[in-house]
């Protein structure tokens, strides 16, 4: 009796470390911002227009979505994102105390 309860003490652990792990693989690697700015400036020209960043993978999910999150972005309102605006990291929102 002993040795069923190892065995099965044995299994349930491992089952629950293969499941960590699994889990742990499907998580996806954050990509670097300068990268993905670079991807994005199709042209080369160092900014990224509002056609570029609608062109993207991300913004042919959702649209609208895209277009707010372009417009939020744009701090200058100039139609186009340079690196900085695109790198800058979104303002955490005010929690309600």
């Amino acid at each position: 009796m002993k040795a069923i309860t190892t065995i099965l003490s044995v299994l349930a652990l491992a089952s629950i470390v293969n499941a960590a792990e699994g889990d742990a693989k499907k998580e996806k690697p954050k990509m670097d911002p300068a990268k993905v700015f670079a991807k994005l400036d199709a042209n080369s020209d160092g900014s990224i227009s509002k056609e570029e960043f609608l062109a993207s993978p991300g913004a042919k999910k959702d649209a609208a979505k895209a277009e707010e999150s372009f417009a939020k972005k744009d701090k200058d309102k100039d139609g186009k994102l340079s690196k900085e605006e695109f790198t800058a990291a979104p303002k955490k929102k005010k929690k309600d105390a």
